[in-house]
């Protein structure tokens, strides 16, 4: 009876990704355009507040937005509709998106007139931290009906952004979250991350969020060695 091979295959894939990743990296780098991958369950209010980012910040920089949705293309409607380019890519049914998608995207994107590139990952709270895309900066938001045990249920997704924004905080006077309790778990797993609780709803606590990622792009663009 032959051996199954899963382990290896599995591992090959992630290399190639990987590989592929620091490819897309390189190809940002060279239009020296900063890469944002949001990511979040599905529900936590990601397109609202991506939409709602890009609406303040598209005046100041040329945004360029790429949706992964596994089917349709209403996400990338709304980034369309908020003012800015929007590539969709289709997953098929994969739950995340992936070096090899995001490496097909981008000969549609204008990075010459691009400073960032806002991309839209799949709602899941597994696969998309397996996947590196060669951006810069990785953010999860999360959400106040989701609960606050999220960090702990997920770590590895938790551990591998560079900032959580905490979603719907409109809604805490209806709901059990512990926010101590959630802070606890995020600072046990990825210590000192940047950590936004705001409502895409009301606008609450957006102003922080707003002003620490136009302070990421405009590093970034004042930096002479993106490639590190």
């Amino acid at each position: 009876m032959p051996t199954t091979q899963t382990v290896p295959v599995v591992e090959n894939i992630l290399k190639a990704n990987d590989q592929l990743a620091q490819s897309n990296r390189a190809l940002l780098d060279q239009h020296r355009t900063f890469g944002v991958n949001f990511m979040a369950s599905p529900g936590a209010g990601k397109t609202t507040v991506i939409v709602r980012t890009v609406q303040a910040l598209k005046d100041r920089f040329r945004l360029t937005g790429i949706d992964g949705d596994i089917a349709t293309t209403i996400d990338a409607d709304r980034f369309a509709a908020a003012g800015i380019p929007a590539v969709q890519i289709n997953t098929g049914g994969a739950c995340h998106l992936d070096a090899v998608m995001v490496h097909n995207a981008l000969p549609q994107v204008d990075l010459t007139h691009t400073d960032a590139l806002i991309i839209e990952n799949v709602g899941n709270l597994i696969c998309p931290a397996s996947f590196p895309l060669g951006v810069h900066l990785n953010v999860l938001i999360a959400s106040v009906p989701e609960g606050a045990d999220k960090p702990y249920k997920y770590p590895t997704m938790y551990r591998g952004v560079q900032a959580v924004v905490l979603n719907k905080t409109d809604l805490l006077p209806y709901f059990d979250f512990d926010m101590d309790y959630f802070r606890q778990g995020v600072e046990a797993l990825n210590p000192g991350l940047a950590f936004f609780p705001l409502s895409a709803k009301t606008g609450e606590g957006f102003d922080a969020w707003l002003a620490w990622l136009t302070e990421q792009v405009e590093a970034y663009k004042m930096t002479d060695d993106n490639c590190q």
